[in-house]
C-alpha cells in the first residue's frame, strides 16, 4: 500500500500517490501505460518518455486546471511534484517578511530557464495567484510555452515570456530599469558537458528500468541549454550571484536549486564576499534526490515589508 510522500512539502498537493482513475479521467491515452507493479501499486513506467508526459498532462489539468499542456519530445519533461516543492519552499521564504504567504499579482516573480514546459510559473501563478515572466534563450522552447498559453488564455495576463539573447548573462537584457520583482528562481543546468548529461541519463535510466542500458533514453527529455553549461552548475550559479549585485534593489530574494551538495560552500563563501545581508540553505526533495534552495537577498530586514 502506498504512503504519503513526507518528504514533499505540506502544501504541496501531490504528497499523496497518484490517483489514476481520476487522472486517466483527464487523459484517457495515460490508460494504457498504466499497470500494477510486483508491490502491488498502481503506477508507470518511468523511463517511457511518452509516459511522463501523458502522466504530467493528466497532472497539471486535474490540479492546476491547465489544458493541452505538452512539450516537443526533444525537451525536458520535468517532474510535477519537486517543481511544485521549489514554489512552495519560495511561499515560505516570502512569508518570513509578513508572517503569512503574499498572494496575488502583487508578488512578481522570474524563471530564469523556464523551458518549454512553462511548469514554474503555471503552478506559482495557480497555487499563489503570483505574476510571473519566464525567460530562456532557446527560442523555440519559448515557441512551445507560448502555444501552451494561448490554449490558457486566462493566463496572459498574469505569465509573460522573454527571450534572453546573450547565453553569457542571466539578468542583464531582462530585468529593465525600473523593474521590481519579488524573486528570482531558477533550475541550473546540472552537468558540464554533453558527454556528462548522456552518462547521467544513462544511470537514470538503469535506475528506473533496474537493467542493463547501454544507449541513454532521455526519457526526461532535454535540450543542451536545459541539461548542461560549461562549468555545470558551479560555474551557472556563481555567474548568476555576481550578476545579481547589478540588480541587488530590484529582486528582493535571488534563489536557485543547488543538486550538488559539495558546491554550496563555495557559493555561500562568494556571496559573503560580494556581502548579501541574509543567506539561506533550504533542503528540499527534488523527485528521488535530495536538492537544496539557495536564498540570497541585499535588502535589509526592516525594508522588506514595501516590497508587498
Amino acid at each position: 500500500m502506498s504512503t504519503e510522500k513526507s518528504s514533499l512539502h505540506t502544501r504541496n498537493l501531490h504528497r499523496n500517490p497518484y490517483d489514476f482513475d481520476q487522472l486517466i479521467s483527464c487523459v484517457p491515452e495515460l490508460k494504457q501505460y498504466v499497470f500494477v507493479n510486483a508491490y502491488q501499486s498502481v503506477t508507470i513506467n518511468f523511463s517511457i518518455p511518452k509516459a511522463v508526459k501523458l502522466l504530467n498532462k493528466a497532472l497539471l489539468l486535474h490540479f492546476y486546471n491547465i489544458k493541452d499542456w505538452d512539450i516537443p519530445e526533444t525537451n525536458l519533461c520535468p517532474p510535477i511534484p519537486g517543481r511544485a516543492d521549489y514554489v512552495h519552499y519560495i511561499a515560505d521564504l516570502l512569508a518570513d517578511q509578513l508572517n503569512d504567504i503574499p498572494t496575488g499579482i502583487a508578488v512578481k516573480g522570474v524563471d530564469i530557464g523556464v523551458g518549454a514546459n512553462l511548469v514554474y510559473p503555471l503552478i506559482a501563478h495557480r497555487s499563489y495567484g503570483w505574476k510571473m515572466l519566464g525567460t530562456d534563450i532557446n527560442k523555440a522552447s519559448l515557441e512551445n510555452a507560448q502555444r501552451i498559453l494561448d490554449q490558457n488564455p486566462d493566463l496572459s495576463t498574469v505569465i509573460q515570456l522573454k527571450q534572453q539573447p546573450d547565453s553569457t548573462h542571466i539578468f542583464k537584457n531582462i530585468i529593465d530599469n525600473g523593474d521590481r520583482f519579488t524573486f528570482s528562481m531558477c533550475n541550473p543546468p546540472f552537468h558540464d558537458s554533453e558527454e556528462s548529461a548522456l552518462k547521467g541519463n544513462i544511470r537514470k535510466t538503469k535506475n528506473l528500468n533496474k537493467s542493463k542500458v547501454q544507449k541513454p533514453l532521455l526519457n526526461f527529455g532535454g535540450q543542451q541549454s536545459e541539461l548542461w553549461c560549461e562549468g555545470g552548475e558551479l560555474a551557472f550559479i556563481t555567474k548568476m550571484i555576481n550578476e545579481s549585485i547589478s540588480y541587488s534593489s530590484q529582486i528582493l530574494w535571488f534563489t536557485c536549486l543547488v543538486s550538488k551538495k559539495d558546491n554550496l560552500h563555495k557559493l555561500t563563501t562568494l556571496l559573503q564576499k560580494v556581502k548579501a545581508i541574509d543567506v539561506k540553505i533550504i533542503d528540499m526533495a527534488q523527485g528521488q534526490k535530495i536538492s537544496r534552495m539557495l536564498a540570497w537577498t541585499f535588502i535589509p530586514q526592516q525594508d522588506r515589508k514595501a516590497w508587498f
